[in-house]
């Protein structure tokens, strides 16, 4: 496990105050986007909004019932629609569905509009995570670590485009949303 970063709430509300645009979490499920999403959020004095939870508001139903009954692809669409709404509406924190980012138009706008920050987790972590809740679509058809090592294969080139990669590692949240902090300090 790496130290955590060491930010004073000046040093913190400095680099609050050069950010004009959304951050937007994206890696897979289970790396941490909703939790510390949150909490990064808190530390900069923003709005936090998760996707999933705007298009179940949206849609009135779960994500897994828009799944089921209309496939992936439209969940997809529909996702997109209100990625852009959200980032037109906040200036915060948006953490996105996992395979959000995969979406070349959801890409193409996150990357235009917002800072990406792609949360990299090693799988055998994205699985114990996982495993807590059974809500995950993608991870009802077979053996979660099998689904999720594929998942990290196929993503981890549309995630690589994220202006910034951090790694979630076990360990308290507020240490990765200060290395998110510190990685958008750098790239600012």
């Amino acid at each position: 496990m790496t130290a955590a970063p060491s930010l004073t709430d000046d040093e913190i509300a400095r680099i609050a105050s050069r950010i004009d645009r959304p951050v937007v979490l994206v890696g897979l499920m289970g790396a941490g986007k909703s939790t510390v999403g949150r909490r990064l959020a808190t530390l900069l004095a923003r709005d936090f909004v998760d996707a999933d939870d705007a298009i179940e508001d949206a849609a009135q139903r779960k994500v897994s019932e828009i799944f089921e009954e209309f496939g992936e692809a439209y969940f997809r669409d529909g996702e997109r629609r209100v990625i852009a709404r959200l980032i037109e509406e906040n200036s915060g924190i948006i953490a996105t569905g996992g395979g959000a980012f995969v979406d070349p138009e959801t890409r193409a706008l996150i990357l235009e509009k917002a800072i990406a920050v792609w949360i990299d987790c090693d799988v055998d972590t994205l699985v114990e995570r996982t495993s807590r809740r059974d809500h995950r679509p993608l991870l009802k058809t077979g053996d979660p670590k099998e689904i999720l090592m594929k998942l990290h294969g196929e993503r981890a080139a549309f995630y690589s485009q994220a202006q910034i990669r951090v790694l979630s590692e076990d360990g308290p949240h507020s240490n990765t949303a200060k290395t998110i902090i510190e990685a958008i300090d750098r790239w600012l």
